[in-house]
């Protein structure tokens, strides 16, 4: 996606097992959808941050999704039943999709997990790409790009630094898709 583009609708099934639909989040003034996964040391490394951001910025009105799309035939311990899992080992305040069929990480056109999209209350992509500056050290953090962008979209601002490099581990992508 590029900065400014709409957000298509989708619903995934989350770890609960109920589908959550992008509409069903439509009153929120900003989404955030976090690309990540159970196996990556990326994504491990800042599943604590993200879910402190989403609990800090929820009464603002910060809606947050995480989806995972991995190939789980390949990467096992991204499989729906791990997911399951990790939701509930990390009592996540969120959803935490599936995309087994990768349309939505595919869409998004995410590259990396953890990777971060913020859309704005129109549902326009506002930012892309990392978290923050230090994926290792989170007292070391001299960047946060993520909650920088959300502090800024929540007051209807333009955001300073829209795109940033995500680093992390590439998305695992199905045969078809890859």
């Amino acid at each position: 996606m590029i900065i400014e583009e709409k957000l298509k609708d989708f619903g995934l099934i989350s770890t609960s097992g109920q589908t959550v639909n992008t509409q069903d989040l439509e009153s929120k003034p900003a989404l955030l959808v976090v690309i990540t996964c159970n196996h990556c040391p990326y994504a491990v490394a800042y599943w604590t941050r993200v879910i402190k951001l989403a609990s800090n910025f929820q009464e603002d009105g910060l809606a947050t999704i995480a989806i995972c799309g991995n190939d789980a035939s390949k990467y096992p311990a991204d499989s729906y039943e791990n997911m399951q899992k990790l939701a509930t080992e990390l009592n996540l305040p969120f959803p935490y999709l599936h995309d087994p069929k990768q349309e939505v990480i595919n869409q998004l056109g995410a590259q990396r997990t953890p990777e971060v999209f913020l859309f704005d209350k129109n549902r326009e992509l506002v930012y892309q790409g990392a978290i923050d500056d230090n994926w290792e050290n989170e007292h070391a953090v001299m960047e946060a790009y993520l909650e920088e962008a959300i502090e800024y979209c929540l007051d209807n601002l333009e955001i300073d630094q829209p795109e940033t490099q995500a680093v992390g581990c590439s998305v695992k992508w199905l045969t078809q898709n890859a």
